[in-house]
């Protein structure tokens, strides 16, 4: 799939911008979506197995059962211009390139247009320095690692002779922690028991492979924020973006709750998990209810079918009566603006 890169005219020209996000199907067929799954599957940082198991696991079990069931998902979020996270991602480079005075491309970890093909849009227009910006507000491995692994092997292989720099997580940065707060606030109900901060899983062993000081107990990440210690912690990074928001927002501590959603297999994944509490609220008489996905930048599959559509029949079926999604930053324009002033600190 070929993304068409602008003529930019500029004293900074060698620069350029290249902007990765996760990846989608390229259709709702089970085909399609088998292939899908089974690269983003089979990378080491997704599932951390050696390869003669994860082979046995991805492509002997999983991709035996689970395309069925995840192309029915994606055609309930499928829109005339395709897959969600493709659509929002395209717009947000689109706006982008509005802003900056740098060429702007677009690759996705996964499937099309991939990370080699948005190099090579840069490369052709005579860019030599990319600007690498992973579109994941905090560290991963199986996120923002492995992009930066993958960006860094088509390099050495393909484009030897450019140089590539990278935004960092930006998780509690300032200026996305306010457009993160606002983008709540324009759309958050006056009248409502609980803001339920739902980020993606990870299995609890990841945190322990990307602590490089391999003392980490999992407690010591839902502490106070110790930059050098917790660097690389996904959890920690969870909870600190959650901490700021919230202070942003005024709210009392009892009127907000972090959870992670879609886990996979049966390993320990890091807890609570987001559809068991969903379905323990209104138990606890918690009857109108607002959810949010800072872990996304784009509202994909994840966020649009997993909770907005299924996370909400999960809590409406257990007692609850309002339920609001309240979506990713997408376009926002406050976003872009934080996006231009990320990559301005790298130029």
């Amino acid at each position: 799939m070929e993304i068409s890169a602008p003529k930019v005219q500029t004293s900074a020209s060698q620069q350029g911008i290249l902007l990765v996000n996760l990846g989608s199907p390229k259709s709702t067929s089970v085909k399609d979506v088998k292939t899908y799954l089974d690269e983003f599957l089979m990378d080491e940082r997704v599932i951390d197995l050696r390869w003669l198991f994860r082979s046995l696991l991805v492509q002997g079990i999983i991709l035996q059962i689970r395309p069925k069931k995840s192309a029915k998902a994606y055609q309930s979020v499928w829109t005339e211009d395709g897959s969600p996270l493709i659509v929002f991602s395209k717009q947000i480079q689109k706006k982008l390139q509005k802003v900056v005075d740098l060429p702007v491309s677009l690759g996705m970890r996964y499937s099309e247009p991939s990370i080699e093909e948005g190099i090579r849009q840069l490369v052709n227009q005579g860019i030599n320095e990319i600007i690498l910006f992973p579109l994941y507000p905090q560290y991963a491995m199986s996120t923002t690692e492995t992009v930066t692994v993958k960006a860094e092997e088509v390099r050495k292989k393909k484009f030897p002779d450019i140089k590539i720099k990278y935004v960092k997580p930006f998780y509690h940065r300032d200026i996305y922690i306010e457009a993160l707060a606002n983008s709540i606030k324009k759309q958050l109900p006056d009248d409502f028991d609980m803001l339920q901060f739902s980020y993606h899983g990870v299995p609890e062993r990841h945190i322990y492979k990307t602590d490089p000081t391999h003392t980490c107990n999992l407690e010591n990440c839902r502490s106070d924020l110790n930059f050098h210690f917790n660097e690389y912690c996904y959890l920690n990074h969870c909870y600190e973006t959650t901490r700021l928001v919230r202070e942003r927002l005024n709210l009392p501590e009892n009127k907000v709750i972090i959870t992670f959603q879609s886990r996979l297999g049966k390993d320990p994944w890091l807890k609570p998990y987001t559809d068991i509490t969903l379905e323990h609220l209104p138990k606890k008489r918690v009857k109108n209810l607002v959810v949010v996905c800072p872990a996304f930048v784009s509202d994909c599959l994840e966020t649009l079918e997993e909770i907005s559509e299924e996370g909400q029949e999960i809590f409406k079926k257990a007692g609850g009566e309002t339920f609001t999604y309240i979506p990713c930053l997408n376009d926002n324009d406050e976003w872009i603006q934080v996006m231009k002033k990320l990559c301005e600190e790298l130029y």
